[in-house]
């Protein structure tokens, strides 16, 4: 990414479980549809859980169903998850979960980095694309916080 010209989105969330607990649950493509804002279904054949691992899914995306290609890029249990991300219309993104004990709980942060595109569709992404990875994030934590309480 070039430096300065990038966009990154960050939001952190704390969470009264136990940071492993956390972690297995967010971490799991099995859980991922009771969170995930828009989520549609995980494709057959996708892979999570080592570097290298290719996972499609089926989103939901300004009242259409898109393919979300994701590329799992690390994964360290309990500490921090990385992978990039691609879909038509949109540009590439970099993706980063960080996991952090706090007390009996975990603090869960989430970053998006992506470099808008050239011209006119630049604009879009750094304003629209922008709002939109916000809204999901706050989402994403809140539905976090629903379904880890009722898994506790």
């Amino acid at each position: 990414m070039t430096p300065g010209r990038h966009v990154r989105v960050e939001h952190e969330h704390h969470y009264d479980v136990p940071l492993q607990t956390g972690f297995a649950y967010i971490t799991d493509p099995a859980n991922w549809p009771a969170y995930w804002p828009g989520l549609v279904r995980v494709e057959p054949g996708s892979r999570w859980g080592a570097p290298g691992d290719k996972t499609r899914l089926r989103v939901r995306l300004l009242g259409r169903e898109v393919e979300l290609r994701m590329r799992l890029r690390r994964f360290e249990r309990n500490r921090v998850v990385e992978y990039e991300s691609s879909q038509d219309g949109l540009p590439d993104a970099r993706h980063e979960r960080h996991f952090d004990a706090a007390g009996s709980g975990f603090r869960y942060r989430l970053v998006v980095e992506y470099e808008p595109r050239p011209g006119l569709r630049g604009l879009y992404d750094r304003v629209i694309v922008r709002r939109g990875i916000e809204q999901a994030l706050r989402r994403t934590a809140t539905n976090l916080e629903r379904e880890l309480a009722a898994a506790a």
